[in-house]
């Protein structure tokens, strides 16, 4: 227990040291490719989530996910790609195949759908080679282009929100 305290303190400290480095990127074309980061330690509904982002007119195979827990079961499979504290090491470096994956995809939008400040999250999400990047205004601002302010079970408006603003850009 307190070696995880010391571990997150290291991740901590990884990613503000690195938050000042975030690049700011421009939104200047249509959405193609999303990247879903999921905290479902807290959230339940990422299937109706995801549906509700296909009936938005986003291709179901543009959408690649990766799902957060707190604590994995060993004997469980997952239908999803799913990682805990576990998939970042001391000093915030990945560890994870996948999760290594979906940090370099170039999306044109990540979704970080987490509403607490926990350190692996924030850390996957400012790793995110992404474009343009999406989330919660309870978390860092320095952090996401985009801050929604609505509650995390409140996924209908959150991405009726997201998709009001993205044809505002266009």
């Amino acid at each position: 227990m307190f070696l995880n305290y010391i571990k997150e303190f290291f991740v901590k400290k990884t990613l503000n040291k690195n938050l000042n480095n975030i690049k700011s990127e421009v939104f200047t074309s249509n959405v193609q490719t999303i990247g879903l980061l999921i905290d479902e330690t807290k959230f339940q509904h990422s299937e109706k989530l995801i549906e509700t982002l296909i009936q938005q007119g986003i291709a179901p195979e543009s959408v690649k996910i990766a799902v957060y827990r707190g604590k994995l079961e060993k004997k469980k499979v997952y239908s999803r790609p799913t990682f805990d504290k576990k998939a970042i090491d001391w000093k915030g470096e990945i560890t994870e195949d996948f999760l290594e994956e979906f940090v370099n995809t170039e999306f044109d939008l990540l979704i970080s759908y987490y509403d607490a400040e926990k350190a692996i999250l924030m850390l996957v999400t400012q790793k995110s080679k992404a474009k343009f990047k999406v989330g919660f205004s309870s978390v860092d601002k320095n952090l996401n282009r985009w801050m929604i302010n609505t509650d995390i079970e409140n996924y209908k408006l959150f991405v009726k929100e997201l998709f009001k603003y993205l044809k505002n850009i266009k």
